[in-house]
C-alpha cells in the first residue's frame, strides 16, 4: 500500500471520498486542512466490486471518488500551540475497517509530523475502540475533554507516551519529574475508559469496557 501527504499549507489538494464507504467524507473535500492516505499500490480500487447498499443521487458520478483509499486522515496545527498538530478527521473504509488500517496511518501521519519540527500530536475520540486503538500507536489520555464530550490524547512525536507521563501539553515526562498525586499511566487510561461508561452505548461497546475496567494500557505495537 501507498502512504501519501495530499495537502501541506497552500496545496489546496482535496479528496473526493464516497460517503458510502468513509465516515467524514465530507472534511476532505475542503483545501484547507492537510490529509493523508493509504491508497491501493498500484491503483487499484481498494474494495474490487464493492456494492454498497445506499444508491448515490441522480448526477452525482460514481467515477470521481478517489476509490484506490484505504484510509484518510487530516490534520492542521493547533491554534493555540504551533509546536503541536492535531489529528482531526480520521477514517477507513466500511468494507475494509478491522485491518489495522487506520493506526497504521495515525503512526506514519506521527513519523512524518516529527520531522516536519511539531513536538506533539493530539486527536479527540468519541468512543471506546478508538481510544484503545490510539493508545496501541502511543498515544495516551490526556485528562482532557472538548466541549463536545470527546476525549483527548495525545502523544509526543519521539516516542509513545505510555512510555511516560503526559503532562497535558502532549510532551512526555520521566516517572522522577511527576508530582507525587499526579494518576500514573495505568490509572489515566482506566480514568478515560471510565468515562465512556456514563454514555448511552451499544452492547458491544458495553461488553468491551466491561471486559477492560481493570486492565492495563494495551502495548504498542509496532507497526510497519
Amino acid at each position: 500500500m501507498q502512504f501519501r501527504i495530499v495537502g501541506w499549507p497552500g496545496d489546496g489538494t482535496s479528496l473526493r471520498l464516497d460517503y458510502r464507504a468513509f465516515a467524514y467524507a465530507g472534511k476532505f473535500v475542503v483545501g484547507g486542512p492537510r490529509k493523508a492516505v493509504l491508497r491501493t499500490e498500484d491503483g487499484s480500487p481498494a474494495v474490487p466490486g464493492w456494492e454498497p447498499d445506499e444508491a448515490l443521487p441522480d448526477g452525482i458520478d460514481p467515477g470521481a471518488f478517489d476509490d484506490d483509499v484505504l484510509a484518510a486522515v487530516s490534520f492542521s496545527p493547533d491554534r493555540t500551540d504551533p509546536s503541536r498538530c492535531r489529528l482531526r478527521y480520521v477514517t477507513v473504509h466500511t468494507a475494509r475497517r478491522g485491518e489495522g488500517f487506520g493506526p497504521r496511518l495515525i503512526a506514519r501521519v506521527v513519523s512524518r509530523l516529527a520531522g516536519r519540527g511539531y513536538d506533539s500530536v493530539a486527536i479527540a475520540v468519541n468512543n471506546p475502540f478508538a481510544y484503545e486503538a490510539l493508545y496501541k500507536v502511543g498515544f495516551a489520555y490526556a485528562g482532557e475533554r472538548t466541549g463536545i464530550a470527546e476525549l483527548v490524547l495525545e502523544r509526543p512525536t519521539a516516542r509513545p507516551a505510555d512510555r511516560a507521563l503526559i503532562d497535558g501539553s502532549g510532551r512526555g515526562r520521566a516517572a522522577s519529574e511527576r508530582e507525587a498525586d499526579e494518576p500514573d499511566a495505568v490509572e489515566r487510561y482506566r480514568a478515560g475508559l471510565a468515562r465512556f461508561r456514563d454514555r448511552d452505548l451499544g452492547r458491544a461497546e458495553r461488553r468491551f469496557l466491561a471486559a477492560r475496567a481493570d486492565a492495563d494500557p494495551p502495548d504498542v505495537v509496532e507497526l510497519g
